[in-house]
């Protein structure tokens, strides 16, 4: 790939900055003046940190954009049997594809037992409205 320089409207100056997006409006920030906050989500696991599962963070070019991104996610319920469902999912996608029993997934998955089942029911039950509602992938 050719690096043909910085876009004709960048107003850097020719200092290269570290830009993100606001999670509202999608408009690119400079890190400098990007606002950040974790909220609760049930469905967010952290790529390499388990202690940070269940918690989003988010960006915004405003505090404007922040306060409805905020209020965006207080309007959606966490809950735990997702995060589990989520957590279950990461340690059997770690496994060879072999049965994996729930004592190993629960300690892969740092949760307990009764924790690692619900997770699995969580799952389970989601796949199975998704399949009344869009049919099984294998039925052609």
């Amino acid at each position: 790939m050719e690096d043909i320089g910085p876009p004709a409207d960048d107003q850097s100056d020719g200092i290269p900055g570290t830009l993100d997006l606001c999670d509202l409006c999608g408009r690119a920030v400079d890190e400098g003046d990007l606002l950040g906050v974790l909220v609760p989500d049930s469905s967010a696991l952290h790529v390499s940190d388990q202690s940070l599962d269940g918690e989003r963070a988010l960006t915004a070019c405003t505090v404007n954009h922040l306060a409805d991104l905020i209020a965006q996610y207080r309007k959606r319920p966490f809950v735990p049997e997702e995060l589990w469902a989520g957590k279950v999912c990461r340690a059997l996608a770690e496994c060879d594809g072999e049965p994996v029993p729930l004592s190993t997934v629960a300690e892969l998955s740092g949760l307990s037992i009764q924790q690692a089942a619900q997770g699995v029911e969580w799952h389970n039950a989601r796949a199975r409205e998704w399949r009344a509602r869009y049919g099984d992938p294998g039925e052609d």
